[in-house]
């Protein structure tokens, strides 16, 4: 009889130490029993597919940072780079997104384990993304989203209950990613010549012959008697406008000091995109303005809508491509040897 119940106490022991296992497991993974969910498979946003013509802003907010979409005159742009134009493959992806996102199964209902999931308010800090959607009649449609080992997660702001979501959204934690830089497409070898003016005033003309490597530039008339200082001198300056990269944007207005050099690239074929350069307060920027000869000056008329009126924030890296000082990249002619004395 009392081996009968011992080997009942051990099994019942047994049994609770499995439980325990799982219950350990599923707190550790977030799996906990999940809440019953009458959403499955439901829309998120009903309502966006059909009122996505008359939205009048998108607000992406992240803990450390928060940006603005909305329709401008000529598309969407984002407000707080003054109005910059926005990717219209990002705004595509986000609106698709949003109109197709569905409830998938429920996760959890304990609001210590949304972070977990990056959908933590980021209002308190947390890891999430929210969306909000002011539409028609100023109606506000508000979630937050998040990721997690590629799968895509949301809850409405105001709900205690986090879901799986179906469908896709595009990244939203870099807000720069969504401006427009794609604005000159200049080849390396395409570039023939530079003309620079540093910030000491001083002149550098550099010239390549055609199908020459990028080592190739060399000073020209009226600097032909300078010597480079290394082979590689020249080149990244040379070059930079084929790697022009901006990492934000800002009205050219609101440039609050002087130019600090002049960088202009020329091509084979006779397109000029002339650079200058300032070192703002809040950054280091350039505005371009392309020149072209002739009545078929396309190419510069296409440039310029795109970056006429904006200044464009540069890494220091690129910046300094674009700013280098003359006595960086040649050496000031020698002097003759004195004439003997008689």
């Amino acid at each position: 009889m009392m081996d009968a119940r011992r080997k009942t106490v051990f099994i019942l022991t047994g049994i609770a130490a499995i439980l325990l296992v799982f219950n350990l497991i599923g707190s550790m993974t977030g799996s906990t029993a999940q809440p019953a969910n009458d959403r499955l498979g439901t829309r998120v946003l009903p309502d966006f597919e059909t009122q996505r013509a008359q939205t009048q802003e998108i607000r992406i907010i992240l803990a450390d940072d928060a940006y603005t979409l909305r329709p401008g005159p000529s598309g969407w742009v984002m407000a707080e780079a003054g109005g910059y134009p926005i990717r219209s493959d990002r705004l595509a992806a986000l609106a698709s997104g949003l109109s197709d996102l569905e409830w998938g199964e429920a996760r959890t209902r304990d609001p210590d384990k949304f972070d977990r999931i990056g959908l933590g308010d980021p209002d308190e800090g947390g890891t999430g993304a929210r969306i909000e959607i002011l539409g028609p009649d100023d109606t506000v449609s508000s979630l937050i989203t998040g990721r997690k080992a590629g799968r895509l997660y949301g809850r409405l702001t105001d709900d205690a209950t986090a879901f799986r979501l179906t469908g896709d959204l595009p990244p939203l934690y870099t807000r720069d990613a969504w401006l427009d830089f794609d604005l000159i497409e200049i080849d390396g070898d395409a570039i023939a010549a530079l003309r620079i003016v540093d910030a000491q005033g001083e002149e550098l003309f550099l010239r390549r012959p055609p199908g020459a490597g990028a080592r190739a530039f060399r000073p020209a008339a009226p600097f032909s008697d300078r010597q480079l200082v290394n082979r590689i001198a020249a080149a990244g300056p040379a070059l930079a406008i084929s790697r022009f990269a901006p990492v934000g944007a800002k009205p050219a207005s609101d440039i609050s000091t002087r130019s600090v050099a002049r960088h202009i690239t020329t091509t084979y074929d006779g397109l000029d995109l002339d650079v200058s350069a300032y070192r703002d307060p809040d950054g280091l920027y350039v505005t371009v303005r392309a020149i072209e000869a002739g009545e078929g000056a396309r190419r510069a008329e296409t440039i310029n809508a795109r970056v006429e009126g904006w200044a464009f924030e540069l890494a220091e890296f690129d910046w300094n491509d674009f700013t280098p000082l003359v006595s960086s990249i040649v050496r000031p002619p020698e002097a003759p040897d004195p004439a003997p004395d008689n």
